[in-house]
């Protein structure tokens, strides 16, 4: 008699932890734990799913979010009616957001467009059945979005006077975070990294570098790299006018910034110069090309 009842109270344990397991009513949903994208290309996050023959008839929606908690937003939202061929998404709808996949054939993936390095994070897909039991099931794990993008020289600019000394700054951004080195005209300088940086940048894609010490009549180089490419700038800094005849007047600087792509430097010398014997410029000048 123990060992039956033991036995019957194992069945029953099992047959609670089965209906535990199967409390979805038949829920299952698969994604990707990480999917990687370059900045500026489209990328589509997987999502796929099924659910009880009962659902088949009735309303789906879908819904993707950025994050979890309080603290996620709704990035796409749409409808798929019985009969409809699409998912309708809601009048406000962001464009970049589209659903690459079909509900009705149990595939909620998003495509995004154009993705930018903020649009890195942690993704969770969810479907809810619309009828006389709303029913809903979303993804505990999400899918984490990594963007990586090749390096980007935002700014090259020089610091400073004549009392206190030059240094020459330079902002990069990149994923990942690309490795920044100067270069003198013969030789590798070194530089040391600045921070902390300004509030609301995100510091995981941007870094400022700078090199002291800078000194007019020299030409710089930013050089910032990472696995995805190569970017440098050149920065020109020419001798201070002679002092106006102002008095108290101090002579300002003239600075000339070349943005190259890869190897390619645009020298700006021959403005530089024209501009400086035609009397143009008062004070600190920068160029992008």
């Amino acid at each position: 008699m123990d060992v039956c009842l033991v036995c019957s109270t194992l069945s029953l344990l099992l047959s609670a932890i089965g209906g535990l397991g199967s409390g979805d009513d038949g829920w299952s949903m698969n994604v990707q734990p990480e999917v990687r994208a370059i900045e500026g290309y489209p990328v589509v996050l997987p999502c796929t799913f099924s659910h009880p023959q009962h659902s088949q008839h009735s309303s789906l929606q879908v819904l993707w979010r950025l994050g979890h908690g309080q603290g996620a937003s709704v990035l796409y939202r749409c409808t798929s009616r019985p009969g409809a061929p699409t998912c309708e998404p809601g009048p406000q709808q962001d464009q970049r957001y589209r659903l690459e996949g079909n509900p009705r054939e149990h595939d909620l993936s998003l495509r995004i467009n154009g993705v930018t390095l903020q649009d890195s994070g942690r993704y969770y897909c969810r479907v809810e059945v619309q009828g006389r039991e709303h029913i809903s099931f979303e993804d505990k794990m999400g899918t984490r979005l990594r963007v990586e993008a090749p390096p980007k020289i935002l700014a090259l600019s020089v610091e400073g006077s004549e009392q206190s000394g030059y240094r020459a700054l330079c902002r990069v951004q990149g994923s990942p975070l690309p490795d920044v080195q100067w270069l003198g005209p013969d030789d590798l300088l070194e530089g040391s990294p600045v921070g902390p940086l300004a509030q609301g940048t995100p510091a995981h894609y941007h870094t400022v570098s700078q090199l002291r010490d800078v000194e007019p009549g020299q030409q710089y180089t930013c050089s910032a790299s990472n696995p995805l490419g190569k970017e440098q700038a050149t920065l020109y800094v020419l001798h201070p006018r002679p002092p106006l005849s102002v008095a108290g007047a101090s002579p300002p600087l003239l600075l000339l910034l070349s943005v190259s792509v890869g190897a390619k430097v645009i020298l700006l010398v021959g403005m530089g110069v024209w501009m400086v014997q035609g009397g143009a410029l008062q004070g600190v000048s920068c160029w992008w090309k």
